[in-house]
């Protein structure tokens, strides 16, 4: 059973986890959320390996934010390899992160990031951030069918 209301937040900081939390619950944002620490976390996540072995690889988020600055593998690492993989590459992929460098948004939507968000400290302003976030990408956006996977094999 897939569930197309899932968010994969991939966060190494503890108190942007509890940020996040709060904010989506503020907004009424009631979506399942899966909160995995570093890059190679979200890689098993998504493909089913490491501790999540044997993890319905079907049940696939319907957006995925990910911090940049992670650690194993890095967050524009993971963003390359959701972008390859046929079965997560159609997963919108918001960059939510601290960076304030250049080089990290170009590559970013280089690699394939649908957005990218600089955090904002202030929890008003963040709150509104993903309040925006979920109103967009969980209840506007029409994403691509499950079924978008490349059928013709």
């Amino acid at each position: 059973m897939e569930n197309r209301s899932m968010l994969l937040l991939v966060e190494d900081n503890p108190d942007d986890v509890l940020l996040t939390e709060r904010a989506l619950k503020k907004q009424n944002i009631l979506n399942k959320m899966t909160v995995v620490t570093d890059g190679q976390q979200a890689l098993d996540f998504l493909l089913g390996g490491g501790a999540f072995a044997g993890r319905d690889t079907r049940d696939l988020p319907a957006l995925i934010l990910l911090d940049l600055k992670l650690p194993k593998i890095d967050g524009l690492e993971v963003l390359k390899q959701i972008r390859t993989n046929e079965f997560t590459k159609l997963i919108p992929v918001v960059i939510l992160t601290s960076s304030r460098e250049e080089q990290d948004v170009i590559r970013s939507y280089s690699l394939g990031a649908n957005s990218f968000i600089r955090k904002p400290v202030d929890f008003i302003q963040f709150t509104e951030a993903v309040r925006q976030l979920g109103l967009y990408w969980l209840l506007l956006n029409e994403p691509p069918p499950r079924g978008g996977r490349s059928q013709d094999g």
